[in-house]
């Protein structure tokens, strides 16, 4: 039997997205988007065979809500690409960046941003803004388009701006920068101890230049500046997901803030879903990732709910980012492109994705 929804589960579940195991929508999930409880879905290698089959799954998706979900994947281009060929195969950004040829980079995406809508996704986890200065990261390294917070500046931009002409949303990752590390945050947490002055001189500055582009979404990083907050990751510090993101950088933009996957070890480790998604909400993220287990997604919207109903002031900011949120989806195209009207390469069978 589907669960009573009140206006405190209705706005916890307007701030989650989930992701799931196969290649078809799970029932389960598919009820989920329908009630409210979740805001829409993330896609892998483990939800794709190619894009006619991805059509198919967004179809599902979509029809699933009478407000647009959100359908998200990671298609940066290089080592992170989602969706291989017939989709346009992007080289690693640290190609595009050498090249530094702005309209190339520009002209690449927008051919991506209108092949990923073409099969339903509407929202591209990308462009990288971590600035590559740490020959010994395991986790940026040639995902970001270069060593310069310029030259990561200007394409970020670029980047943006043609996702945005060939019809889907973006997101500029990990924020306030994850291109120093030494550890990847998937299995600990990494610790800068950088001061104001270095991060607004390198890590901040694609960024600033990324919201001056119009970006619709800023996703956080799973690492602890101990300049800006000594206690906490990124993702959980209001001392940078509001104050130095929110009231800061982002004073004059729309941007939703959004947490990488809580279910990566630099938070998992030490706080369950039940508890990093409220603390990710209260820092200032506006829309939570969990990605792969749909019981932690139940788990994170009770949990944001239950505290919604006790906590007044954490009642509010749950509204807040759950109607910044709301204000993005609106913003979709609703309706998916007919298979028939896919363009023929999209629309032909291709081996199913190592």
């Amino acid at each position: 039997m589907r669960p009573v929804m009140d206006s405190h589960d209705l706005a916890a579940g307007a701030v989650l997205v989930g992701g799931f195991d196969g290649l078809a929508l799970p029932p389960a999930l598919s009820e989920r988007l329908a009630d409210g409880r979740l805001a829409g879905t993330i896609f892998f290698r483990r939800n794709i065979t190619g894009p006619s089959q991805v059509r198919d799954l967004c179809a599902e998706v979509l029809a699933s809500s009478p407000l647009t979900p959100l359908t998200a994947l990671d298609q940066e281009g290089g080592r992170v690409t989602r969706l291989r060929a017939p989709v346009i195969s992007l080289p690693p950004a640290r190609s595009l960046g050498a090249l530094d040829d702005l309209p190339l980079t520009r002209d690449l995406h927008r051919a991506l941003g209108e092949e990923l809508s073409a099969v339903g996704i509407n929202f591209n986890l990308a462009p990288v803004c971590d600035v590559d200065s740490n020959p010994a990261n395991p986790v940026i390294g040639d995902r970001a388009f270069g060593r310069t917070a310029a030259l990561v500046s200007r394409h970020a931009a670029a980047a943006i701006e043609g996702l945005h002409d060939g019809g889907v949303l973006a997101c500029a990752k990990h924020f306030p920068g994850h291109g120093d590390t030494a550890t990847d945050s998937h299995h600990e947490l990494p610790v800068l101890p950088h001061d104001l002055a270095r991060l607004e001189a390198i890590e901040l500055a694609p960024f600033r230049a990324a919201l001056a582009a119009g970006v619709d979404a800023v996703m956080t990083a799973h690492v602890r500046f101990d300049a800006l907050d000594p206690t906490v990751p990124a993702t959980l510090s209001r001392a940078v997901m509001t104050t130095l993101l929110r009231d800061g950088l982002a004073a004059r933009s729309d941007a939703v803030v959004v947490s990488d996957d809580l279910l990566m070890r630099a938070v998992s480790d030490r706080w369950p879903v039940e508890e990093s998604a409220p603390l990710a909400v209260d820092a200032g993220c506006d829309l939570l990732l969990v990605c792969s287990d749909p019981e932690a997604q139940e788990r994170a919207r009770l949990s944001l709910a239950s505290l919604s109903r006790t906590d007044p002031a954490f009642a509010d900011r749950l509204r807040d980012a759950a109607s910044r949120v709301t204000r993005l989806r609106e913003r979709l195209v609703p309706g998916i492109v007919p298979a028939e009207a896919l363009p023929c390469a999209l629309a032909a069978p291709v081996p199913p994705c190592p």
